[in-house]
Formats: C-alpha cells, sequence, structure tokens
C-alpha cells in the first residue's frame, strides 16, 4: 500500500523525538503527566479526545477512564518499546467544533502516534476528512451503524449488523415478528434503522413503523402514543444521549408495557444504574460488553478499574473498547518495533488477538474491524442483569458484501446497507 506520507511525517517525528517531546510535555497543558513506569528517553504520545462534559459525558467519561487506566497499566511495564507513554487529553465537550480544532492541534502540534476521539457518529465524520487528509492513524471506539471501510480508521466497537444480529432474532424468536422502531434521528440511528429492516426481511419479520427522534427531544408523548397503536410485538429502541434517557420512565408512567430491543440503551449510558426500577424493565440489548458479564477475566478489569476510578459509575461498552484498543496498539507497536503508524497500520492488517474484558477477540484486518462475543442481556424489573444467549459474530456487511479489503486498496469510504439492499431504502 502506499502510505509513504506518514512514513515520512513519523521518520522525521523520530528523528527529533527526544527533544521534541521534552519541549512538548513542558509547555502544553493539555499534555497530562506521564502515569510512571519506564525511565527510557523517548516517548510515545497518544491522542485521546473523549467527552466529559456536554450531551455525551456520561458516555465519553468512562471512555476517558478506561483509556487513562490502559495507559497506567502499560507504563507500570515499561511503556511501549520501553519508552514512556504521555497523553493528549482536553476535553471536546460534545462539540464538534472543537473536537476538528483538536484533532489538528493532536496532529498538527503535538505530533500523536495514534489517535483515539470521539463518542458519536457524527462526530467521527466531522473528523475523518481530517484524519485522512493527515494519515493519522485513529480508532473509534463506539459501537456504531457500520459501513466505514477506511485506510487510517479501526472501528473497535460492534457495528449494527453485529449487535443487532444478535438481539434482534432473539427477540423475533421469543416475542413475535411485528417490530416498531425508534431511533435518533443522525446518521447513526437512520443507518440502525435501515439495518433492521434488513434483518427484518432476512427473518421474515414486519416493520409497522418507525420514528426518527432529534437528539433534543425530550418528551416521547406522541411517540408512546404512536407505539401503543401499533401495538407491535416489540420495539428496537435507538435512541442515544442524556435527552433520549427520558423516554423509559416516560414509557413506565404510560403502562407501555411491550418488550423492547435495543444497541445502544443501558451498556453505554447505564440508565439501569440511573433510573429508579422498572424503569427498563423487559429491555433487552445486543452488545459487546456489559460490567456485569460474569466472569472471572471480567471482575478482575472491574476491580482495577473501579481502584483508580472508586467513584465511576460504571463501566460501559465502549470504555472496554478504549482500553483494549490501546494494549492492542502497544501489542503491535512492540511486534513491529516502532511507533512507525505506516508500520503499525500494516501489524494490525495482518490480523490480531487480543485478550480483553469480554473475552478473547480478534482483530479482521482487511476490514479494519473486530470480531466481537455478542451477547444478548436482559434486564428485568428490578435492574438485575443477565446474559440471555451468546456467540461470536465477526463484521459481516463490509467483509462479506461490500468487499471492503483494505490490504489491497486503500479507501475512505463509508457504505450504507442502502445501496446493497432494497429493504433497507425506505423510499422503495
Amino acid at each position: 500500500m502506499n502510505r509513504s506520507a506518514p512514513t515520512s511525517r513519523r521518520s522525521f517525528l523520530t528523528a527529533g523525538v527526544t527533544a521534541a517531546g521534552t519541549v512538548l510535555a513542558g509547555c502544553s497543558g493539555d499534555v497530562s503527566g506521564v502515569l510512571g513506569g519506564s525511565s527510557g528517553g523517548e516517548t510515545v504520545k497518544l491522542g485521546i479526545l473523549e467527552d466529559r462534559s456536554g450531551n455525551f459525558a456520561l458516555n465519553g467519561t468512562p471512555k476517558y477512564n478506561a483509556s487513562m487506566l490502559a495507559v497506567e497499566e502499560l507504563n507500570q511495564n515499561g511503556g511501549i518499546l520501553d519508552n514512556e507513554i504521555q497523553t493528549f487529553t482536553p476535553d471536546p465537550q460534545s462539540d464538534n467544533q472543537r473536537y476538528q480544532e483538536l484533532t489538528r492541534q493532536a496532529i498538527r502540534d503535538e505530533n500523536v502516534d495514534a489517535l483515539w476521539a470521539g463518542y458519536s457518529s457524527a462526530t467521527r465524520e466531522t473528523i475523518r476528512p481530517i484524519i485522512d487528509q493527515n494519515e493519522q492513524l485513529y480508532f473509534y471506539t463506539t459501537q456504531y451503524e457500520g459501513g466505514v471501510c477506511d485506510a487510517y480508521t479501526f472501528c473497535m466497537g460492534a457495528t449494527a449488523r453485529q449487535q443487532l444480529g444478535s438481539v434482534f432474532p432473539y427477540m423475533i424468536e421469543e416475542f413475535g415478528s411485528d417490530v416498531y422502531t425508534i431511533a435518533a434521528d443522525y446518521n447513526f440511528g437512520q443507518l440502525s434503522a435501515d439495518w433492521v429492516r434488513v434483518l427484518a426481511d432476512e427473518n421474515d419479520a414486519n416493520v409497522m413503523g418507525e420514528e426518527f427522534i432529534p437528539l433534543s427531544v425530550t418528551d416521547f408523548g406522541s411517540t408512546i402514543n404512536n407505539i401503543q397503536n401499533a401495538d407491535p410485538d416489540f420495539v428496537m429502541a435507538l435512541l442515544v444521549g442524556a435527552n433520549h434517557t427520558s423516554f423509559w420512565n416516560q414509557r413506565t408512567s404510560a403502562g407501555l408495557e411491550v418488550p423492547m430491543g435495543t444497541s445502544t440503551v443501558m451498556a453505554q449510558g447505564y440508565q439501569h444504574e440511573r433510573l429508579d426500577p422498572p424503569a427498563m424493565a423487559n429491555v433487552y440489548g445486543g452488545f459487546n460488553y456489559m460490567q456485569e458479564i460474569p466472569t472471572e477475566r471480567n471482575q478482575a478489569f472491574r476491580d482495577r478499574y473501579y481502584e483508580k476510578f472508586p467513584d465511576a459509575p460504571y463501566i460501559n461498552e465502549e470504555a472496554v473498547n478504549n482500553y483494549f484498543s490501546i494494549k492492542m496498539y502497544a501489542q503491535a507497536a512492540e511486534a513491529v518495533g516502532s511507533t512507525n503508524q505506516s508500520d503499525i497500520i500494516e501489524e494490525l492488517e495482518s490480523g490480531m488477538e487480543i485478550s480483553a474484558p469480554e473475552g478473547d477477540i480478534s482483530l479482521q484486518g482487511p476490514v479494519h474491524h473486530m470480531t466481537h462475543n455478542m451477547r444478548v442481556f436482559r434486564c428485568d424489573a428490578d435492574h438485575n442483569i443477565t446474559v440471555e444467549a451468546e456467540e461470536m459474530i465477526p463484521e459481516q456487511f463490509l467483509s462479506e458484501t461490500v468487499g471492503c479489503d483494505l490490504t489491497e486498496n486503500e479507501e475512505t469510504t463509508q457504505y450504507v446497507p442502502a445501496d446493497y439492499f432494497e429493504e433497507a431504502d425506505a423510499t422503495q
């Protein structure tokens, strides 16, 4: 692959990293202190831009925390290539314009070796042109709608087809084939609703209706009435952000008891911890992680996390994606003996296995996505969480339908299901 530009940029940085790293660490108020460990003469710098204020703070703060835990653990064991890890960690404040500014700063001024940034798909698409223009190695860790085939972007979260592909067939088998969809009104929700239609066709189900809810909406009275009038067997609730949380208490107050499937709620915003029972009763989620996974490995991870962050409310799905991907980056750097971004991308593309809190998982190198251990989680009336089903599910849309292969063809495209499935196109 032709990645001469990032190789040249990294070569320049390597030549001056001892002096430059010292100067940057001393002058930038946004660079955190080294978290202990190696006493090597050079540094590795990771950019970690996660929301700790604004509409996505509930989701972004655990991502930031888990990133700091991963960096601390690496530094306690010698860092990366016997070099200390430093981090560039300003708060983007859930503001996409600020994300653009900070992304440029991270790449051009801070010269980060790798970048983790953003909760929402809207944020990812806001900064991805900057990422691609600068050929910057970038890890996006939120579960998302899928379809990004990008030479510089590695999507660590489960895709909508992975998440819905676990919970949607389960809901049909348990409750029936008539479904009503409510989704956040931006690209994540719209494309996830497309996947609901595709999966409905594949599983002989019927989408009775769908609504797209702006992120600013807090009153769901009309939506609840529409669901009650439609009388579906279950609802797919693909809601996002702090404002949409109000739906759950409102549906309880209205006596809406229809089962709810989701790919977003609980594992991200931990509504089952924040809302009083029975707001989340009979909600089923398809996720690669919730902190209630009953394994010794996950318990050990939880113990380390809460020892460092004793007042943290919850470890969400995205947090563990940040955690394992930072460890995976370090594993790749050690394998190639360099922080050269081109070399690390090629190592990642060769396919890697990583030990994560969710279990042993693997990177599908040609598509820059993960095969995840997907589980169906159920929340009962007392807000207890149980695992109802479990299976390994690879990314399928890019690899099997689109034919994306970034080891052969360098792309920066997001593919959408409507281009490949008639059922995904609501205008048909």
